[in-house]
């Protein structure tokens, strides 16, 4: 039942990773770029490549891929899982200012559309032979009949013209008066005013109909010419003779193209004002990447400039006036791994000896790795210096990696580790007990070996790595839990979540008689990224009431 359950979950966060990929590629590529260019192929390539990454990231440690493979996989992988959760939640954000922006797209290109559409309506221009334009779709009409000629060798048009199609041909003013109207002989002469219709008579001449469809056909042959010279240049322009099609794109479709012909018929509209939807798509998609950089390059600055030194005073009812203000130095969570190694480790020695602590507790998830592959980025642990030493308890992810195999590596190193064991100093006991994690293994937390038999008159200290056995120090009369584990959420918004599963995620609380502290810790496990949750190593200064 349990394995069925965990490959529900595991298909489940997999089908919503997939939805999420997908949309962020709509947001991000479609929306912003245009088909087939290479660009977009380029978005669409990372959409695949990433997640994969990210998986094997994941997974390559615990598949046993050499050490070399981990660390190339682990910076692209892990980095994204960080870079994901803002690009959606930046997206997210922006989605109701994407909707309320195309609805009031919509409703500018519905006004504009009637606005254009009532001004073709009523526009009448008058047309140059007499002829007049009175609207879209009417019939043009010649103001006055041409006089007939006076003499019997004069004819009303150039030998074969047909002078009964004039009525038939579009309303097209000529474009300036002294347009030349070739014919069968005929000479150049001004086009004729309007209402005063010219006649000129005379052999091989022809009429004034005739020369008035000649001039069109030609004014008609070099507008064809002026709109395919240079159709970019005319792009977003408004409509002219030489480009009849721009009155009819509208912000109804912001993306056509602008040579694109008009449907016949289709009503004029004025052209569109503000920005396009691909524009504002990348605008969107800009703004969210910008805020999403900044905020995980700072958070990734952050762990790598090494953790602050925090400090915290906690009164024990029953520590004597001899160890009023005892300095623990706790560290947790320092992962050690294929992302942060050696550098990152003598950061956090070189940060806890600058404290000058009376002891120092290391309370688990010391490293993500085998000995093998991490033992040389462990070394700098050589260093640590305090009065009392320093002790060490396993987290979950020692068990991931070897609990054993590190134990005795950290004996080693100096430090002391505590398996459900107590250590009595001069003013308090110190016990320690194994991570849960460790119950799989038949080394789970043993209270009863580590607090059970000890004298209760003394303060008692105890190092566990998970907050959630809180209980169990209290049942056996701890007056001070250190943990560790939560990260303090390690970005946000995973405070919340870490809430669900931890009675505290970060800071001192109280639960009956007991105390509880626990740390953020000194590195970060996945992305080395923390947002909202700074790294500490904090300085426990543990105070007497009879001082």
């Amino acid at each position: 039942m349990t394995i069925v359950l965990i490959t529900a979950v595991a298909l489940l966060v997999l089908a919503l990773l997939v939805l999420v990929h997908r949309w962020l590629w709509i947001r991000l590529v479609r929306d912003t770029t245009a088909p087939g260019g290479a660009v977009r192929r380029t978005g669409t390539a990372l959409a695949f490549a990433l997640p994969l990454l990210s998986v094997a990231a994941l997974l390559a440690g615990r598949a046993g891929a050499p050490f070399w493979l981990e660390r190339t996989v682990a910076w692209p992988g892990y980095l994204w899982l960080a870079v994901l959760l803002y690009l959606s939640l930046a997206m997210l954000v922006a989605e109701p200012i994407r909707a309320i922006w195309l609805r009031r797209q919509s409703r500018t290109t519905a006004r504009d559309t009637s606005a254009g559409a009532a001004r073709a309506g009523s526009v009448s221009t008058p047309a140059a032979g007499g002829v007049t334009a009175q609207g879209p779709g009417a019939k043009p009409r010649p103001t006055s009949a041409p006089t007939p000629g006076s003499g019997p060798e004069s004819r009303p048009a150039a030998a074969g013209a047909d002078t009964s199609g004039l009525e038939a041909q579009p309303d097209r003013p000529l474009a300036a008066a002294g347009v030349a109207a070739p014919g069968s002989g005929a000479e150049p002469h001004r086009a004729a005013e309007p209402h005063h219709p010219v006649q000129r008579e005379g052999a091989g001449r022809g009429s004034a109909p005739q020369a008035t469809l000649e001039a069109t056909a030609t004014l008609e042959a070099t507008a064809g010419r002026a709109a395919t010279a240079d159709p970019e240049a005319q792009a977003g322009q408004p409509a002219t003779a030489a480009d009849p099609t721009a009155v009819g794109r509208t912000a109804a479709d912001p993306e056509a193209d602008p040579a694109a012909p008009t449907p016949a018929g289709a009503p004029a509209a004025s052209a569109p004002s503000g920005v396009s939807r691909r524009r504002f798509a990348r605008i969107v998609a800009g703004t969210a990447a910008a805020a999403t950089a900044g905020t995980v390059g700072y958070g990734t600055y952050g762990v790598l400039r090494g953790p602050r030194v925090k400090r915290v005073q906690v009164p024990l009812a029953k520590l004597p006036r001899a160890a009023h203000g005892f300095r623990i130095a706790v560290v947790s969570d320092i992962h050690i791994g294929p992302i942060l190694g050696h550098a990152h480790t003598t950061r956090i020695v070189d940060t806890i000896n600058r404290t000058q602590p009376d002891l120092i507790a290391v309370v688990g998830d010391l490293v993500d790795g085998s000995v093998e592959d991490l033992g040389p980025a462990a070394e700098p642990l050589r260093g640590l210096r305090s009065r009392h030493g320093s002790y060490f308890v396993t987290g979950n992810h020692e068990y991931f990696s070897g609990a054993r195999q590190w134990v005795d590596h950290v004996r080693e190193l100096g430090l002391t580790p505590l398996e459900n064991a107590r250590r009595e100093l001069p003013h308090f006991d110190l016990a320690g007990v194994n991570d849960i994690a460790g119950e799989s293994e038949g080394q789970g937390p043993d209270f009863q070996a580590a607090l059970g038999d000890r004298d209760r008159a003394r303060s008692a200290v105890l190092l566990a790595h998970q907050p959630i056995v809180i209980d169990e120090a209290v049942r056996y009369g701890a007056d001070l839990q250190l943990s560790g584990h939560t990260h303090g959420g390690q970005l946000w918004p995973g405070e919340y979540v870490a809430e669900l599963a931890n009675p505290t995620v970060a800071g001192l609380e109280r639960y009956g008689d007991t105390q509880l502290y626990v740390s953020r810790g000194a590195g970060a496990w996945g992305p080395p990224v923390r947002v909202g949750a700074p790294s500490d190593i904090t300085v426990v200064e543990l105070a007497s009431y009879q001082a």
